[in-house]
């Protein structure tokens, strides 16, 4: 019983540490049937009894852990297959961190003293007996809310409080969502009062983020004109995201629809392009992973939006797969060169991956992703505002709209490793948006704060605003293109899993249908 003794230990240390959630009654059968079937002697017996306990053992391990289901790991394969060596041993000990490497080996060897002494398999089975019976007394003998706590609540106590409404408020969201759209006018004939739009859209940032690389500080947040500071990218991979900012013109969609076809007024280049604008695309990497450049032509929403080439732009890190990452600056400063020689107001979608988990700095091969985020994201938000500046003293005018498509989930927690992001979180989809009018003559007033629940659906409200009535005109304040964005409450997105807020925090619907309340 040896490795089946250290197999069992090993799972009552993860759910000690909170990284397993195990099926008591599944693990008790095993182990008495091991227990059982231990007195083989025979090399074939021992065999099949080795090869049976296996094949159970290490689906249930897998299935108990706090991992991606393994049919994400199938449909992702092909993706995981690019990653470099480099960046699997990051990931690697993440997972399995040296420290606890160095304390199983120490465990192993005690197990290995204690068991001449004394027979562990039976301490075992009483471990797997007697914790998940300590764990119901315990939650037997907790108090629950009583009606009094419950009443000063107040207005507070809605659908979404209660877990067994969680699927009605899912769907009153839907609902609405579905209902939702931002019409677009055209812009301004006055070329005095025409502008470009560019859309920054960062991939791994989030407000957490920000906090963990303590990088709130950073002086590009202040130098916005509008500053989001509670809203939900909903999703938390990079190709469901970028076709929710390409459709922001409406509602949330639900996860699956993002694949299918959309009405063209959801398209918000597509509303550009009806306003007046020339569209172009532009992105600081290739665009092959995930096939993200074809997504992004598929819902830009404008069949002939040209590529432009970032070829000419530094390289100064290498991303997950290897391939070559460009420098911020120098890829939109040499786009802006070449827009110099275009007429008429630009509407410009930019895709970062500089902040992308697994990203090697050039020079710098010892130094992980997780160490180098923070200089990595400072310098990201540094050169934003050095293009905002080359914008402004080249004399013409465009707003910049900074949007994360996701959080980087630096810091992890009890579900998830630093970097997984298969549960979007409000950690991950809670992320930093920003909007800066470049070209203003005189003072911008202060930054307009938005504090309300908002989504994608406002920032497209915000560029009508804008785009059917310059702030580029005389006697503009513009405090006023921020009234009354429409709100949109914090619901996060993946393939099967589903995220939405609760006036305690918030819960978790799992691929299997189960709502899992979480602080």
């Amino acid at each position: 019983m040896t490795i089946w003794n250290l197999y069992f230990l090993l799972k009552l240390y993860l759910f000690a540490v909170g990284q397993l959630k195990p099926l008591w009654v599944a693990n008790i059968v095993l182990a008495l049937a091991l227990a059982a079937t231990s007195p083989i002697r025979h090399r074939g017996g021992r065999f099949a009894r080795l090869s049976v306990g296996l094949a159970i053992a290490v689906p249930l391990l897998y299935h108990e852990a706090n991992v991606p289901p393994f049919s994400r790991l199938v449909e992702t394969f092909a993706q995981l297959r690019t990653f470099s060596f480099t960046y699997w041993l990051e990931l690697a000990q993440r997972v399995v961190p040296p420290t606890v490497l160095i304390a199983a080996v120490v465990a192993v060897a005690v197990y290995f003293v204690v068991n001449r002494w004394l027979r562990v398999a039976t301490f075992v089975v009483l471990a797997l007996v007697a914790l998940p019976v300590w764990n119901a007394v315990s939650v037997a003998l907790t108090p629950t809310q009583t009606s009094a706590t419950s009443a000063t609540s107040g207005a507070r106590s809605t659908l979404v409080d209660q877990p067994l409404d969680h699927n009605a408020a899912l769907a009153a969201f839907r609902t609405q969502e579905a209902q939702r759209q931002v019409p677009f006018g055209r812009l301004s004939a006055d070329p005095n009062a025409q502008f470009d739009v560019i859309v920054l859209h960062v991939c791994s940032l989030s407000w957490d983020d920000l906090d963990v690389s303590k990088a709130r500080d950073n002086p590009m947040l202040s130098h916005f004109d509008y500053l989001f500071t509670n809203f939900s990218t909903a999703a938390s991979y990079s190709g469901p995201a970028a076709i929710r900012v390409l459709r922001a013109s409406c509602g949330q969609e639900v996860h699956a629809d993002l694949y299918k076809d959309t009405p063209p007024q959801c398209h918000l280049f597509t509303d550009l392009a009806q306003a007046g604008y020339t569209t172009q695309v532009l992105f600081n990497h290739d665009g092959h992973f995930d096939n993200f450049l074809s997504i992004v032509k598929q819902n830009i929403g404008v069949p002939d939006a040209p590529i432009v080439s970032n070829e000419r732009a530094t390289v100064p890190m290498q991303a997950f797969d290897g391939s070559p990452v460009h420098d911020d600056y120098s890829t939109l400063a040499g786009w802006w060169t070449q827009r110099a020689q275009t007429t008429g107001p630009v509407a410009l979608y930019y895709n970062t991956i500089s902040l992308h988990d697994g990203n090697r700095l050039v020079g710098k091969p010892n130094l992980s992703s997780l160490d180098s985020y923070p200089l990595r994201v400072n310098t990201l938000m540094n050169e934003v505002d050095e293009f905002a500046d080359l914008i402004s003293k080249s004399g013409r005018r465009a707003v910049i709209v900074f949007v994360p498509e996701h959080g980087a989930a630096l810091r992890g927690d009890g579900n998830q490793v630093a970097g997984l992001r298969e549960i979007p979180t409000p950690r991950v989809v809670h992320g930093p948006v920003g909007v800066r009018v470049v070209g203003l003559p005189g003072q911008h007033g202060p930054t307009t704060v938005i504090d309300q629940p908002t989504s994608f659906l406002a920032l497209a409200q915000l560029l009508s605003n804008l785009v059917s009535n310059s702030p580029f005109k005389p006697g503009i304040v513009l405090s006023q293109y921020a009234a009354s964005l429409p709100q949109t409450q914090m619901v996060g997105e993946n393939e099967g899993t589903v995220t939405m807020r609760t006036a305690t925090g918030y819960a978790v619907k799992t691929p299997d249908g189960v709502w899992v309340d979480q602080k």
